[in-house]
């Protein structure tokens, strides 16, 4: 099969990921591959970095005057490339392909949008007429996006379809000698519970309420240990030191920084923390610890729900019930073997290349929309 992805998105986020990672399977599945990226980008840097070989689009132009050389660009790509799906993961990206499609009916090729976004896209008529008749199909990221397609828009279940993305378990492993060298390097001792948070430093990522949750604990004289695996973005690294400080856990808590060995930071933890106040539409650092075979607790926000457990989600925000969880994962074997047991099994479901078979599959039925098969 031959494949677009759209993927004018600045900043490599979890929605550029999404396309970016799937792009990348679908290559080394032998797919031909082609990735759209806006020029000078994160996203398109990392697409070099990964030898995806992207065409620099600059797709998100609001200047009129650029969008009939922007549409002929893109009209005789397509004709080179002769794709059988194409997949806009950002809405500019979506508007721009369903013109082009309209302009040039028929046009074999099937369009498909997916929707990581965690704002829901408003239920009014253009957006109505865009994804029921511009798409082909939709794929959503979570089940909440999938039922606002559904429910609010109308559109017909048949055309969506929920995936919520997949793991590199090549990559993310559990890694016994990353362990013990990572949990040296700060002074672990052997027998300490560590929790840790994978996140950039933003408000969004809730570490002021992880943080809250373990000082309580500390306090309490549970003997735990903290790695906060991100950098600095809305919040600084200095910013986040002194509410540990706050805590009074300046001596068990660590900000690591960036990282080129996260799947050794992840198996130096005992469990991951989910803090997060929204987003999560894309629940790349989930995926990334449980797949680590690290235990999760969550906020149950975005995509979350359709991956723990209801008895490892606590309201975002709410600190007594994240160190009611905290505290039964370190002391309640039980409550953790269940845990480790139900991730484990949801791991199944999310693998690489369950991704790619899921996704796939959409396509071949987009594909064989009528109009879009090709003579």
């Amino acid at each position: 099969m031959r494949t677009i992805q759209v993927l004018n998105v600045r900043w490599f986020n979890a929605t550029a990921w999404y396309g970016l990672f799937l792009a990348r399977l679908l290559r080394d599945a032998g797919h031909a591959t082609r990735v759209i990226t806006l020029p000078g980008t994160a996203t398109h840097c990392k697409a070099v970095e990964w030898g995806m070989e992207p065409l620099a689009m600059n797709l998100n132009s609001a200047n009129p005057l650029r969008q009939p050389g922007l549409l002929r660009a893109l009209s005789s790509f397509i004709r080179d490339f002769k794709p059988d799906i194409i997949n806009c993961h950002r809405g500019e990206g979506f508007a721009l392909f369903s013109a082009l499609r309209a302009l040039h009916t028929p046009w074999p090729f099937a369009l498909v949008r997916t929707r990581g976004d965690q704002r829901l896209p408003r239920a009014n008529w253009l957006n109505r007429f865009l994804y029921a008749r511009a798409a082909d199909a939709l794929i959503a990221t979570n089940s909440r996006m999938a039922a606002h397609f559904t429910n609010s828009m109308h559109i017909p279940s048949k055309q969506v379809h929920t995936i919520l993305g997949g793991v590199d378990e090549n990559i993310f492993t559990f890694d016994p000698v990353g362990r013990k060298r990572v949990r040296h390097e700060y002074a672990i001792p052997e027998n300490a519970f560590v929790f840790g948070l994978l996140g950039r430093l933003d408000p969004v990522k809730g570490h002021r309420d992880f943080l809250r949750a373990a000082g309580r604990l500390a306090r309490q004289g549970c003997p735990l240990w903290l790695l906060i695996l991100g950098f600095d973005a809305n919040h600084t690294s200095e910013e986040v030191q002194s509410w540990i400080d706050e805590e009074g856990l300046r001596d068990r808590a660590f900000i690591t920084g960036k990282r080129t060995d996260i799947a050794a930071c992840l198996s130096a933890l005992d469990a991951g923390v989910i803090a997060s106040r929204g987003s999560e539409t894309i629940a790349r650092a989930a995926l990334e610890l449980m797949a680590c075979k690290r235990p999760i607790l969550s906020s149950n926000v975005g995509v979350m729900p359709d991956i723990v457990a209801q008895d490892a989600l606590f309201t975002p925000g709410d600190i007594d019930a994240l160190a009611c969880r905290m505290f039964a994962l370190m002391h309640d074997p039980q409550y953790r073997s269940q845990l480790e047991e139900q991730q484990t099994m949801r791991m199944r479901s999310l693998s690489s290349q369950e991704f790619l078979r899921r996704t796939l599959d959409v396509y071949e039925k987009a594909r064989l929309q009528p109009g879009n098969i090709k003579t």
